[in-house]
């Protein structure tokens, strides 16, 4: 008799464990979320999502990074959590999730749920016209700080991403059809501020335009440090995002130099194994790399171990640009 209520037991354990595994497995991740089929927003599971959404955005109107809010605060009230920023995803992916949550098949059904959803997207739009510099730069962090943060911010695509986002809006752009006349126009409005000061921002070697910094002075709109191992330099990484943004809009003169510029800064940086590095020294153009003492380097194994293998010093990114979308913009520019 024990041993068949051991035997039980552990049938039992072994089902519970499968029922678990199986939850893990149809639980969506967090950084996924906006990679999901349309069927999904209309899911119970999506709707939890965006409620969880909702409870972490900051009074500011926007949204904290690095948390995963497929799960709710604990207590279920706001946290206490650093304030709105841009950086790694953040505010876009969250106005980005409640927009389509919102707009789902089926979302009349809960009507109430529903207009919360857009409630927290205009929030977001809202939040993200209000932090904008007049000269048309985003800062990382808003309401700002007194650290690099309050540079222009062009790292990990922070600026492009809102970018991207406000032209939809400004469209109409599904999942965006809810937006206002106003906000749209607003929207558009921020967007050529933004398009102008990426132009005025690009660097000039010698006369000759050339990339972008990861980010730049908000005033005087020089390139400028944020980490200690992130120098004044030109970016291989953050400018692809820039031009692909560019190559979208209509093929101005100072568009398609900023462009012809870019791509033609890309072609002379690629290095013989035909990769890119992510910085490369402004005055040298010479791959530069840096550990957390701050001291430029031009071999990646002279930097501290930690710092070679957990940063991005080398890659791929212009690849695709330079070889199949450049060629077929200048076919066609703007399309």
């Amino acid at each position: 008799m024990t041993v068949r209520r051991g035997g039980l037991f552990a049938v039992v354990l072994v089902a519970l464990a499968a029922a678990v595994c199986a939850h893990a497995e149809g639980q969506v991740r967090w950084q996924d979320v906006l990679e999901q089929p349309s069927s999904w927003y209309s899911t119970a599971q999506a709707r939890a999502a965006a409620d969880a959404v909702l409870l972490y955005r900051r009074p500011s109107g926007g949204w904290p990074k690095n948390i995963d809010m497929m799960l709710p605060p604990s207590d279920r009230t706001p946290p206490e959590l650093p304030d709105s920023t841009i950086d790694n995803g953040a505010t876009t992916t969250q106005i980005r999730l409640l927009a389509l949550v919102a707009a789902a098949p089926g979302a009349n059904e809960t009507a109430e749920s529903s207009r919360s959803y857009v409630d927290g997207a205009l929030r977001g739009i809202d939040y993200l016209l209000e932090a904008q510099y007049a000269n048309g730069g985003w800062p990382q962090f808003f309401p700002l700080r007194s650290d690099y943060s309050r540079y222009i911010t062009f790292n990990d695509n922070a600026m492009m991403n809102v970018m991207t986002l406000l032209d939809e809006v400004s469209h109409g752009t599904a999942p965006f059809a809810f937006v206002d006349g106003p906000r749209r126009d607003n929207a558009r409005a921020a967007v050529d501020r933004g398009v102008d000061v990426i132009l005025k921002s690009q660097i000039r070697t010698d006369g000759v335009l050339t990339a972008w910094c990861a980010q730049h002075d908000e005033v005087t709109l020089e390139p400028r440090k944020a980490r200690a191992y992130e120098h004044p330099s030109l970016s291989a990484n953050e400018s692809v995002a820039i031009v692909r943004f560019l190559m979208r809009r209509p093929p101005t003169s100072a568009i398609v130099a900023a462009v012809d510029g870019a791509v033609a800064w890309l072609e002379r940086s690629r290095l013989p194994d035909g990769r890119w590095a992510r910085f490369y020294e402004l005055t040298t153009n010479r791959p530069i790399f840096s550990g957390r003492d701050g001291v430029v380097r031009y071999k990646l194994d002279e930097i501290e171990k930690e710092r070679q293998d957990g940063y991005a010093w080398y890659g791929s990114w212009p690849k695709t640009l330079i070889e199949k979308q450049y060629p077929a913009w200048k076919q066609h520019p703007g399309k």
